[in-house]
């Protein structure tokens, strides 16, 4: 018994390794590139822990994943790994069709050669889990209905078209050769491990530096926010319970506006470490807003609480409470992700739009 895991050592695979593993002591098989967002100490927790099993390698590579498979027979595999952030797709789109689309084809496709040779008890019991965005979904105007698992996709950028690309993949692995899979489209993830290029995490960085805090726009772009913990549980009960072939969306019940977002982040500052220089909200700075960016997201989670029970424990409060204090307590975990590639990145896309 055996879950093999595909980006493990980034911010939400990492969470869920983490958590897994706390309250489990099946194995986990930690596949990971260890691109600019996968960091193993992340998982350094779980040094010398024999259930954990790293091994450094690209989803896109048929031959690894083929071994990986026939070697530690899986009972599902959990799929994080992800090119995901917005701004570097606009920049790159290339990498995100790579990972997102032709990644997700090669999983699928030894995944389901590995099913294929399973005895018929350990094939109704194999799940591919798909974790995936409510991006695809596109934009919602300000009084329009949450997305539904039935909402139709109008991806708007780059990284949303090549995830709702690999939700259409999985799918047509269901209908067309019957792979037991199950997708989960998540709204805004915030908590520990987070890569400080998304904007809680750079907020809080940045304030602590006395740097500029950059806001999109009018920053009145709304989003629901889900703490990854509660992502992680959500995750499991979709592992247990979840029937093949379905959707299910996973939201935090937290729709707020950006701008609230960094004025709640200067707040908790100015009360968990106060700026003798003044409160933190003197640093934000309107920039230019990045192309095509969409104006809310709305997750309705209603389907996963009505068949699989799950709701989510933490409200926003008391969510970014422990955010912001998980990273005031991990300076040094922010100083060593911060690597002088990273700096020269957020130099090239934040500095010519303040």
């Amino acid at each position: 018994m055996t879950l093999l895991v595909t980006g493990g050592a980034g911010f939400i695979g990492s969470n869920f390794v983490l958590d897994w593993l706390r309250g489990s002591d099946e194995p986990v098989v930690n596949l990971d590139a260890l691109t600019y967002a996968g960091n193993l100490e992340n998982l350094a927790s779980l040094d010398g822990d024999a259930r954990h099993v790293f091994v450094r390698g690209d989803i896109g590579d048929r031959a690894l994943v083929d071994q990986l498979l026939a070697t530690h027979r899986p009972r599902a595999l959990v799929h994080f790994a992800a090119e995901s952030h917005v701004d570097r797709s606009i920049h790159g789109p290339g990498d995100f069709i790579r990972t997102n689309v032709n990644g997700t084809y090669t999983l699928l496709e030894a995944a389901r050669g590995f099913w294929n040779t399973l005895a018929e008890a350990e094939r109704a019991q194999f799940r591919f889990h798909h974790v995936s965005t409510d991006e695809v979904y596109g934009s919602l105007a300000p009084d329009a209905p949450a997305f539904t698992e039935t909402h139709a996709f109008e991806p708007n950028s780059p990284y949303s078209a090549s995830k709702a690309a690999s939700d259409h993949l999985v799918r047509a692995w269901h209908h067309t050769y019957g792979l037991p899979v199950v997708t989960t489209n998540c709204s805004n993830n915030y908590g520990p491990f987070h890569f400080p290029e998304k904007l809680i995490p750079l907020l809080i960085v940045n304030a602590l530096a006395g740097k500029p805090l950059p806001v999109y726009g009018d920053g009145r772009q709304v989003r629901d926010w889900l703490y990854v913990g509660d992502h992680c549980s959500a995750i499991r009960a979709v592992l247990e319970r979840g029937r093949p072939g379905e959707t299910y969306n996973v939201g935090g019940w937290n729709e707020k506006p950006n701008i609230d977002i960094v004025h709640t982040v200067c707040a908790l500052l100015d009360e968990l470490r106060p700026d003798p220089a003044g409160p933190y909200a003197r640093l934000i700075t309107h920039v230019t807003d990045r192309p095509g960016h969409d104006r809310r997201y709305a997750i309705d989670a209603r389907k996963i609480e009505r068949e699989l029970g799950w709701r989510p424990a933490e409200t926003f409060d008391t969510g970014i409470r422990k955010t912001v204090a998980w990273y005031l307590a991990h300076g040094d975990w922010v100083a060593r992700v911060q690597s002088g590639a990273y700096r020269d990145w957020l130099q090239r896309h934040y500095g010519d739009k303040a």
